[in-house]
């Protein structure tokens, strides 16, 4: 596997995973994280145009993941509850991480990529989203406490350092 910044040509291909993810989350018991729509179309635009969007690319160049990947602060993590953060030091934060249905280790091996661009690396997942906190303390993650999103709606925050 191998990952490459996305670009306007992945889109519609992104759209389909967070689809696919979407569906996953749902048949999981975590139906309202990103409800029916989210990420929408425009968001990714915009992840695009902020060159902070990302693919996870099979072998044969085929796209089997995507995420969201910065380094700098996130507006979200100011505040945490019921915990603490690992460390105060800069951060890179993951958002939106998703993997085609059918993409074993895929969305590890995104996590291990972004952690190998920065080592100090905040994400947050919704309550309900089971098989992703799985997956973070699979990779080393800490569950750190709660923050909350821009629509308000509860999270809990991870780090890895």
């Amino acid at each position: 596997m191998k990952i490459r910044k996305a670009t306007e040509r992945d889109l519609e291909r992104l759209l389909e995973i967070y689809e696919e993810a979407r569906i996953f989350m749902a048949e999981n018991g975590n139906p309202n994280q990103w409800g029916t729509s989210y990420p929408e179309k425009s968001l990714l635009i915009h992840d695009l145009e902020e060159g902070c969007s990302y693919v996870c690319t099979g072998d044969d160049g085929q796209i089997l993941g995507t995420f969201y990947f910065r380094i700098g602060d996130e507006p979200n993590y100011h505040m945490i509850y019921d915990g603490k953060w690992l460390n105060d030091n800069p951060y890179a934060v993951v958002h939106r991480i998703a993997s085609a249905a059918r993409a074993k280790g895929a969305a590890s091996f995104c996590l291990e990529w972004c952690f190998s661009q920065y080592n100090n690396i905040r994400i947050d997942t919704h309550r309900q989203n089971l098989p992703m906190q799985h997956m973070l303390e699979k990779n080393g993650f800490t569950l750190c406490g709660t923050v909350f999103v821009e629509d308000g709606s509860e999270r809990i925050a991870y780090q890895k350092n």
